[in-house]
């Protein structure tokens, strides 16, 4: 298979092309990155000499570039690329759109004119927005609380009227809260645990009540790959955790467990 990463070069996207080229060895991968402040080359620098593996520096949005790496030839496109920061996007909605709704819509338009076989969108559960009973669904409403929310959700609209349209084979994946290897330190886990170390306030928003599912990163790879290779297209896919803990529980559980490591008491945290 000759598959099409975008954003390869963040947290997610690294973390599947290590499973993809370690799990399948007839599988070729082209990483497209515009290597913004999340979007870190070191992530991949143990795979920089494997002949199955190439880099193209890049915005998704150009579509002189994008519809030049379609012509190549591809079997699938996997479309991690994305601004993700919730409090960046309530800064400066601008970036949001041009990348997660432009982007997409240029990715999805070389797609329908090279008669790709897969275009998986990886989307988020921030669209739906928030709940206090129960589990969002596939059917859930969408009620996104944030211009990033906006942006992914729009693009998820695109991804459905290519499909209707155009007939393009797009699947949408809907995770819960990543964590694991390459996150960017600005998120939750990362943030805290390099606070804690560095002896550093740890800064949580208002009581920490807010509930999240976490989600190991390898386990959302595995879950796409799943999607890739026998899922429906026009469907949408949510991959969750079954881990909801509330923000406090999670920082109260990472101060316990570098304590143990360090032979701290939490407290001093």
């Amino acid at each position: 298979m000759r598959l099409l990463v975008t954003g390869g070069c963040g947290f997610i996207g690294s973390n599947f092309i290590h499973h993809a080229l370690r799990e399948h060895d007839g599988w070729e991968v082209i990483n497209l990155d515009r290597l913004t402040y999340a979007g870190n080359p070191a992530n991949l620098r143990d795979i920089d000499g494997d002949e199955r593996y190439r880099f193209v520096r890049g915005d998704i949005a150009d579509r002189e570039l994008v519809d030049g790496l379609f012509r190549d030839g591809l079997d699938a496109v996997v479309n991690f690329a994305a601004e993700t920061h919730v409090d960046r996007s309530i800064l400066d909605p601008s970036p949001f759109i041009e990348t997660n709704v432009r982007g997409t819509q240029v990715l999805l338009e070389a797609a329908r004119n090279h008669d790709v076989r897969r275009f998986v969108h990886i989307s988020t559960d921030e669209v739906y927005g928030s709940i206090t009973d129960g589990r969002f669904t596939e059917d859930s409403p969408l009620r996104p609380n944030s211009p990033y929310a906006a942006s992914k959700a729009a693009a998820d609209l695109l991804c459905r009227a290519y499909y209707i349209s155009y007939g393009v084979p797009v699947i949408v994946t809907r995770s819960s809260n990543n964590y694991g290897p390459y996150q960017f330190p600005e998120k939750l886990i990362p943030l805290m645990i390099r606070n804690a170390l560095a002896g550093m306030d740890l800064p949580l928003y208002g009581e920490g009540a807010q509930v999240r599912d976490w989600l190991y990163v390898e386990d959302n790879c595995r879950g796409i790959e799943v999607v890739l290779m026998k899922g429906r297209p026009g469907e949408i896919y949510n991959i969750g955790g079954g881990s909801e803990r509330r923000n406090i529980e999670v920082v109260e559980m990472i101060c316990r467990a570098l304590g143990e490591r360090l032979n701290r008491d939490p407290e001093d945290f």
